[in-house]
Order: structure tokens, then sequence, then C-alpha cells
């Protein structure tokens, strides 16, 4: 069985699979599974994870892959293509995964810590600045233009990596007022109305890229890679967090939420058909005081 895992390798061969295969090989010869078919379905599930969050800008690492709030994010939107049956089973095969691998789940429902990078932790405010600030002083006017592209569409839009790849210029239509609204592709094709702290970006990027890709108008391949390989070239600054568009999004979501915006507002914006998707940002919330609470839920008609 040993060594039938350490030859595995998906038919597809998706370009990330060299940065992600020692980590998913380990991980499930950890499992021990018992059947060739067994090892197989955990071997597909895991690398269609690990693959997804690569795009995402996360490094190879399981405890990441297998924590529930990305496993939730991958099971909602990264593999659109398949059928719920599959869904499900690439879910169940995680969740064995992760209590074979890193233990089981904490009486009460709060899971055991299973890594320092949450997935769906928001970005705080300096976090922004510093990645603002990071991508304005990247070496060459392509990175420098395209990490902020991709600021402005994770922080000021709430896209995911898989909603940016398809974008096209002539999906920006700035308003009378100077708003932009973008066009959402896809499976959650909706109209986003941007930030007002990105319209400028936004905007001039629709003018460079002019009826051609709105982010790396250059590029012809679109990939899942598409976006990481930006990301990968760029120059690290060790005091700013790495770009993650999951967090980006995350972000966007966290600060309408503490708004609040109506959900079916918010609901919408973000592309999403039910409030399971948002379950794993309670924690970043704003609480508000006992006094606070009591005056709105009493005032409320």
């Amino acid at each position: 069985m040993e060594r039938r895992i350490a030859q595995y390798r998906p038919s597809n061969r998706p370009p990330a699979w060299e940065r992600v295969a020692d980590e998913v090989r380990t991980t499930v010869a950890q499992a021990t599974p018992t059947t060739t078919h067994r090892a197989r379905d955990l071997l597909t599930a895991l690398t269609r994870i690990a693959v997804y969050a690569d795009q995402q800008g996360h490094p190879a690492d399981a405890r990441l892959w297998l924590a529930p709030a990305m496993v939730e994010r991958f099971a909602a939107g990264g593999c659109p293509e398949v059928t719920e049956a599959t869904r499900a089973n690439y879910r169940a095969c995680l969740t064995a995964l992760r209590t074979a691998v890193l233990g089981p789940d904490l009486p009460g429902g709060r899971p055991v810590p299973l890594s320092a990078s949450d997935p769906s932790q928001p970005f705080s405010p300096n976090d922004k600045a510093g990645l603002w600030a990071w991508a304005g002083g990247q070496p060459t006017a392509e990175l420098r233009r395209g990490l902020q592209l991709l600021l402005a569409l994770g922080l000021g839009c709430g896209l995911d990596t898989t909603e940016i790849i398809p974008l096209r210029g002539p999906d920006v239509r700035v308003l009378k007022d100077g708003s932009c609204v973008l066009a959402v592709r896809g499976n959650r094709a909706r109209l986003i109305i941007c930030s007002r702290p990105f319209e400028r970006t936004l905007t001039e990027a629709a003018r460079h890229a002019d009826t051609g890709y709105l982010f790396r108008p250059s590029s012809f391949a679109r990939g899942p890679n598409t976006v990481t390989d930006l990301v990968y070239r760029a120059a690290r600054d060790p005091r700013v967090p790495r770009l993650v568009m999951g967090r980006c999004r995350a972000t966007w979501l966290v600060e309408r939420m503490n708004v609040p915006i109506p959900l079916p507002v918010l609901l919408a914006a973000a592309g999403l058909d039910s409030l399971h998707a948002l379950s794993r940002l309670l924690p970043y919330l704003k609480g508000i005081s006992a006094e606070q609470a009591h005056t709105t839920l009493r005032e409320m008609p």
C-alpha cells in the first residue's frame, strides 16, 4: 500500500501538483488506509483540496487543508463541476483524514487547533495597509498593477480566485456618481459594487485591459495558477502577511456583517444561496455590550 501511495499521481496533473505532492502522499500514508480503493479516494479528495488551497495562496500544509473551515469552503465553492454526491464524498474523506491524522474534534463542537494560519481569519486594518504598501512597492509595473488589482477585487469586491480569472475590461462599468459596478461571471454571476477606496484601482485596470482580460491582460493562459503565479513572483516582506484571496474575501464579508447589511443584500453580493458559508466567520464578528444588546432587542418593532 505504501508503494501505491508513493507512486500516486492525479490523472490531470495540475500545475500545482508538484508543490503539494509530498504533503498529500505523506498525509494519506499516515492515515494507513487498508484497501487500494480507500487509498485512492483519500488521495483524490486531498489532492483536490490541496490544489484549491494552493490556488488561494496557502502553503502546502495538511493541517490547513484539513481545517474544518477550509473543508467547508472547498465543498461550497472549490469543486463546482462535480455532483452533490461527489462533493459529499470529498467532505467525508477529508473529515476521516483529519480524524485519522490529527485526531478527533473535541466534544462540544470546538475543533482541535489545526494551524496557526486560519484561512478564514480576516485581515486587520494594519494588515490591509501593509499589503497595499507591499503591492505598491514591487519592482515591476506588472507586479504592482496585478497585486493592487487583486487587493481591489478581494478586499473591495469580495471575489475569490476562480472569479477573478475570467473577468474582462468591459465587466467594469463606472456610473455617473463615480461608483464602479463589476459584473462577475460564472456559476455565481452577479453585480458587485466596489467599495470606494478601490474604485480608482478598478477603473484604471479596466481602462488598461480595454476588451481583454482584467487581471494580467497579457497572460493568455487562463488557469487556476493565473493568480498564484503572480503572487509567488512578488518580492516578500516578512512584516506583511501573505496575500491569500480567501482571507481577502473573509475580510470583505466580516466588514459587511459588522455594519450590518441586510442579509438578502449580503448574500446576493457574495454570490451565496444560504447562510451556511458565513458560519465560519462568526468568531470574527465584533461583540457588543450587554447594555447595547438589551437596548437593541428591546427597541425592535
